[in-house]
């Protein structure tokens, strides 16, 4: 999949529904860079993440941070 087009609908769904809470997202395929730079820059609370442990920890650290 293309990740650039991935992170546009996930950026966009984001403000769609006025997501209040932080949202972890892993990408691969092609265009990944394009699509976390997409995701960084969105000015949401949208956190990209290299893999699923890399995604367990970084939910984990948002947890403890709204607690």
């Amino acid at each position: 999949m293309k990740c650039d087009v991935i992170a546009n609908g996930i950026v966009q769904a984001a403000k769609d529904v006025n997501l209040q809470v932080p949202l972890v997202v892993r990408l691969e395929g092609t265009n990944v860079a394009e699509g976390k730079a997409i995701l960084e820059n969105s000015g949401l609370a949208i956190v990209s993440a290299d893999n699923l442990g890399d995604a367990a920890q970084k939910i984990v650290a948002e947890v403890k941070k709204a607690a």
